[in-house]
């Protein structure tokens, strides 16, 4: 459900080289898995203030930003803007996305569309 693939990841890599922008991906895992007719994200945030979480989907580009400020996860993790990419498949009812922050984990809970949730 999420598109992802080595030379996607090496343009990332390479991009991130060039501009400068070690935060990219620092500190965000992202995993994902399908449970009946729903998909999930799960991406690592520890350390940022709730409160600026910013989730965006355009097309098919899920993008999450936040703040990581000082902390006890500052010791371990960059601090300033933290962000994450990553390409949804078009059977991915976005518009019903639906976020959870828990213990450091942002959790997306994206319903699946159509005949495709059927089939699970």
């Amino acid at each position: 459900m999420v598109l992802r693939n080595a030379t996607v990841r090496d343009f990332d890599r390479l991009t991130a080289r060039v501009f400068d922008t070690p935060t990219r991906t620092s500190g965000c895992r992202l995993d994902t898995y399908r449970d009946r007719d729903t998909f999930y994200v799960d991406i690592d945030l520890p350390g940022v203030d709730p409160a600026t979480i910013d989730i965006a989907v355009e097309g098919r580009l899920l993008t999450v930003r936040a703040e990581r400020g000082a902390g006890p996860a500052a010791a371990e993790h960059a601090t300033g803007e933290v962000s994450r990419e990553a390409v949804l498949s078009e059977s991915l009812d976005t518009d019903r996305l639906e976020a959870r922050y828990e213990n450091g984990v942002l959790t997306l809970r994206i319903p699946i569309a159509g005949e495709l949730a059927s089939a699970a």
